[in-house]
């Protein structure tokens, strides 16, 4: 599997590796049974030392199509020095996991991740448990029955081995990755509280992981510890990379794109809208977060939130949640709690 020059008109989860710049690959591997369909690790390499921006899902096909990859540069899984892994999400974080315990890879980790990795690996902590309750404070009992029928009542802990604490918690400032290159290390928060993104200044490149997709806007705060307001964090992060020089961008999920600052300003506009339609929306009678999100269109077709899975749904119905805790916040609304359910109305 030789290398391939990055080509924007390839479908980009079409396995193989794609020579994004000097010494840089993207290696994009599957996400079964997973709407992105792939995640892209990107690796970075001077010919002698090797460490990868983020890992993928530790399943056999991932792994033996990573190999294959690597393969095409010249290296194996154990050449990996080290993953430097931007959140703490299953499809980046997993399979640095259980190779570091094959072949003694390092793994990097924001600091800010500590808590949601600590709940993650509790093995008495039940996957979603966090998101089921913020769904109550949603008035979403649909979505919970929904969910439960589609993952049972007590979902099983299949893979709370691949938990472990990572070698290095990663804060903001430059760091070396190979001998003659450095990246710098910029604290993201609102798609996770503890999200990074790498930023290779030189070579005019923004590792974004999930902070900044080409094609779809990030979900908001889906973590195990929930953070009071993810999408007040979120806008103030996308406003921090936009302060920074233009990128070309490499994200987790789509094509490489040219331009960093272009993809941002279009996430701001869409949340500025986003928030315009939901205050709206309680203007004219929507009560709780679930109300709301019934009412708008989701995804590039406007799907109604009916017509969508249970687990997206939850994503629809806690991203409208996070939208209107902001508009709360800054006083363009106002919300009363009844029986544990937040109601929202005009100031």
């Amino acid at each position: 599997m030789e290398p391939l020059p990055e080509d924007s008109n390839r479908n980009w989860t079409e396995p193989g590796v794609y020579e994004v710049a000097a010494g840089v690959y993207r290696i994009p591997l599957p996400l079964p049974n997973d709407a992105l369909r792939a995640v892209n690790v990107y690796a970075i390499s001077d010919g002698s030392t090797l460490a990868l921006i983020d890992s993928g899902w530790a399943l056999t096909e991932a792994r033996q199509l990573l190999s294959d990859a690597l393969k095409g540069i010249g290296a194996e899984l154990g050449d990996v020095r080290e993953f430097l892994v931007t959140h703490v999400h299953r499809d980046h974080y997993t399979q640095a996991v259980v190779l570091r315990r094959e072949f003694g890879s390092k793994v990097s980790l924001g600091k800010l991740e500590e808590p949601s990795l600590r709940v993650t690996a509790d093995p008495d902590q039940l996957p979603m448990q966090a998101q089921v309750e913020l769904l109550r404070h949603c008035g979403a009992d649909e979505v919970i029955a929904a969910l439960a029928k589609m993952f049972g009542d007590v979902p099983r802990r299949t893979d709370i081995d691949q938990w472990e604490d990572p070698d290095e918690w990663l804060t903001p400032g430059r760091r070396t990755v190979l001998p003659n290159r450095e990246l710098e290390v910029v604290h993201t928060p609102g798609h996770t509280t503890g999200h990074v993104v790498f930023l290779d200044g030189a070579a005019g490149l923004l590792f974004s992981g999930d902070h900044v997709l080409p094609h779809i806007t990030p979900s908001i705060g889906f973590q195990p510890v929930p953070a009071e307001l993810p999408l007040n964090d979120y806008l103030e992060s996308l406003r921090l990379v936009r302060a920074l020089p233009d990128q070309r961008l490499l994200p987790a999920h789509g094509p490489v794109a040219g331009s960093v600052h272009e993809r941002i300003d279009e996430l701001l506009e869409h949340h500025r809208k986003r928030l315009e339609t939901m205050a709206a929306q309680v203007d004219a009678g929507a009560s709780t977060a679930f109300d709301t999100a019934s009412r708008l269109g989701w995804t590039r077709r406007g799907r109604k939130l009916s017509e969508m899975d249970a687990f997206n749904q939850m994503l629809a119905v806690l991203e409208t949640a996070a939208h209107l805790d902001l508009l709360v916040s800054q006083d363009k609304l106002a919300v009363q709690t009844i029986d544990g359910v937040r109601h929202y109305g005009t100031n």
